[in-house]
């Protein structure tokens, strides 16, 4: 499983809770942070790196814990992936899914990055599920880093939360994707700007069901039985992102390896 941060812990998270049988290595690329406004052909070449570096650790199932990779990559992790016989689990077709099946009025809001919004991977996904959505994307190019920073939430924070909500309120949306693995943990300031009656719809719950299904119909996963492990691997400094990726994970982190990635 990788992310650009530790955004893709609030995933893992989910996945430890529906499979705690499995074992994770989980990849935060914390040296490249963010990828929202990276270029996108050097991400491609990052991504594809990544995953050849996880399937060399002996990974059986790859987990794209990150939107714009998602979004912007995931064709290039597929193609490395099945050289070795693994399949993909991406973040963004699971939830444009749930987004699809709960919506009433048919009006479904995404919050992302730039680089996700700009690639219409959200648009495309929700367009397969054969329903009439009205769909409105906003960019939020300061949010996921603000996040990763671990920084106290303020008034300016929820002022900077408010005008990225602005447009999402004047479509009147009644389900907002949150296209970005990191914005769960602001998901009560967006939900109080938002309001009650707006359904929030996070990565987590929608990989950890997909990677469940995709593990049982490869006839991989493990008997229900014992707790399996998690181990970190990040390309930025080790210590930072055992302390802010504690808060996200609600676990202890242990030992975290620094790599290197050649590529981007």
């Amino acid at each position: 499983m990788f992310d650009s941060g530790v955004g893709g812990l609030t995933v893992l998270h989910e996945c430890l809770v529906s499979l705690p049988q499995e074992d994770f290595l989980y990849l935060g690329d914390t040296d490249w942070f963010p990828y929202g406004t990276r270029e996108p052909a050097r991400l491609r070449e990052r991504i594809a790196a990544i995953a050849e570096l996880l399937l060399g650790r002996g990974a059986k199932l790859l987990v794209i814990a990150c939107n714009t990779a998602t979004a912007i990559g995931e064709d290039v992790a597929c193609a490395v992936a099945a050289e070795g016989g693994v399949e993909v689990v991406p973040v963004v077709e699971p939830q444009a899914e749930i987004a699809a099946a709960i919506t009433v009025s048919g009006r479904v809001g995404v919050l992302a990055t730039p680089n996700t919004v700009e690639s219409g991977a959200y648009r495309r996904a929700l367009e397969v599920e054969g329903r009439a959505l009205e769909v409105t994307e906003v960019e939020a190019p300061k949010l996921a880093p603000f996040i990763q920073q671990g920084s106290p939430f303020d008034e300016g924070v929820m002022a900077m939360a408010r005008a990225y909500c602005e447009p999402l309120k004047r479509a009147d949306v009644d389900t907002l994707i949150l296209g970005c693995t990191h914005y769960p943990v602001v998901a009560p300031m967006l939900q109080r700007i938002l309001g009650r009656d707006v359904r929030l719809v996070s990565g987590g719950h929608a990989v950890a069901a997909a990677v469940q299904r995709t593990l049982e119909r490869a006839e991989l996963a493990r008997p229900s039985a014992g707790e399996g492990t998690y181990d970190f691997l990040c390309t930025g400094d080790t210590d930072s992102f055992r302390e802010l990726g504690t808060r996200f994970l609600q676990m202890p982190l242990g030992e975290v390896e620094r790599v290197e990635i050649q590529a981007g």
